[in-house]
């Protein structure tokens, strides 16, 4: 049964995934689209290191964020978030488990997202 007792259709959640060679890595995205915003994961390997949210608020032009787990002197989650909630003006949610060896690879991933963001929308 797809409908709820009012008559309308849940919402779905749907997954999107993409992956390209960056700085001769290879880095893979996970899209979550949930009710009102998604969940993006951003790895080369299976692992969920941290996971920061993000919103926007009507008292503040920039969208609240806070960490939620992992090292909280990794700010890369949580302004990756922050960023993107304002850009879609959603709930995101980001976990962000790449090394941080090179300042230039978390610059060349968020235009990768944003990439993505302007070709397939209706997959965030």
């Amino acid at each position: 049964m797809t409908e709820t007792l009012n008559g309308a259709v849940p919402d779905v959640i749907t997954v999107h995934n993409f992956s390209e060679k960056i700085l001769e890595q290879a880095v893979h995205f996970h899209v979550m689209k949930l009710s009102g915003g998604f969940f993006l994961w951003v790895g080369s390997s299976p692992v969920l290191s941290n996971l920061a949210v993000s919103m926007s608020s009507k008292y503040d032009s920039m969208p609240l964020s806070t960490l939620v787990m992992g090292d909280p002197s990794n700010t890369t989650p949580n302004s990756l978030a922050q960023r993107l909630a304002k850009k879609t003006k959603k709930q995101v949610y980001v976990s962000y488990s790449l090394p941080m060896t090179d300042s230039n690879l978390s610059l060349l991933v968020e235009n990768r997202i944003k990439k993505e963001l302007e070709l397939h929308p209706e997959h965030f």
